[in-house]
Order: structure tokens, then C-alpha cells, then sequence
């Protein structure tokens, strides 16, 4: 199965000059999605290497990471916009193309030495996943990798994580 034959370009959404990667039809389409979360664990398992946990940004690519958390049987870090977690966090703030934003992890969740893998569903321009991870290692962590279902190459997102191994499904 061609999993890009699943992703439809939306254009102009959600603002006009934005081609919109929309994943839904994968996500509907159950042979599709699990053939995805089994890929993604063989990346993960590579070489006996699995992760203590997963770790991801909101929202979309929670999907992906609890779904693969639980196939791999390990746990699952939200890393989620600010005031949604209840207990102490740490914090990050990145610059985005037109503003910033900001991640907030609880702190108890990462442990130190603990070796996380992260995971999304769009590897754009790399900044929130290089957000992530800064905050992860900041934190005692060692990421380990980065798995994401798509990648839009031409924003070279890549770069920004050049010494992280990186698997992406589908490459646009």
C-alpha cells in the first residue's frame, strides 16, 4: 500500500500560501495506519535499541506515539502547550516562522540517563522537534531518534537534527 496515496495536499488552509499535509484518510484507513505504527516500531527496535519511552509534541502526533507506545510496551511523555499539565514542568520557548510557542513537560515523567525516542506525525521545518529535544537532554534525557510518518522535505527540517537518527515514511 502507498501510504502518500493516503495524505491529500489541502491548499490555502490554514492560511493561503500553506499547503496542508492532511493525514486523516491514513488514519481511516486501518490496514494503512497499522502497517505505519509497525514500521515505525521496527525503526524503533532496530538493533535491540528500544527506547525507555516515546515522547511527542501536541497534538496530531499523539496519535502516532500512543499507538506505538503500546506496541512496543513503553511509556508515553506529552510534551503539551502551556497550563495543561498539573504538576511541576519544565519549559521551552522557540521561535516559530511567525511568532513563538511553548512546550511544558512535567518533570518527574524524565528521568535522568532515561533514552527517549520522539515522535510526530510532520517533520516540516524542525524547529518544535529541536524544541523538544533541547528541553528532553535539559532535563537528563538522552533522545535517541526522531520517527515521524511524513516529512516535507523541502523545508529542511532534517538539518536541524543532524545528529539524531531519523526515520520518516513518507517524504514529500
Amino acid at each position: 500500500m502507498k501510504w502518500q496515496d493516503l495524505v491529500c495536499d489541502i491548499q490555502d488552509y490554514p492560511k493561503k500560501g500553506i499547503v496542508f499535509k492532511d493525514i486523516t484518510p491514513l488514519l481511516a484507513n486501518g490496514q494503512a495506519f497499522n502497517e505505519a505504527i509497525e514500521e515505525l516500531a521496527s525503526f524503533c527496535e532496530r538493533e535491540g535499541q528500544v527506547p525507555d519511552a516515546l515522547a511527542c509534541p501536541e497534538a496530531r502526533g499523539f496519535i502516532f506515539a500512543s499507538a506505538l507506545a503500546q506496541r512496543l510496551k513503553i511509556g508515553f511523555i506529552p510534551l503539551r502547550k502551556p497550563g495543561k499539565l498539573p504538576r511541576k514542568v519544565a519549559r521551552t520557548t522557540y521561535d516559530l516562522e511567525y511568532g513563538q510557542d511553548t512546550l511544558e513537560v512535567h518533570r518527574e515523567d524524565v528521568r535522568q540517563g532515561m533514552r527517549i525516542m520522539m515522535v510526530d506525525d510532520v517533520l516540516a521545518t524542525g524547529g518544535t522537534m529541536q524544541a523538544c529535544i533541547e528541553l528532553l537532554e535539559s532535563l537528563g534525557a538522552q533522545v535517541i531518534g526522531c520517527a515521524f510518518l511524513l516529512e516535507i522535505e523541502a523545508l529542511g527540517g532534517r538539518k536541524r537534527l543532524q545528529d539524531k537518527v531519523i526515520c520518516s515514511l513518507i517524504r514529500s
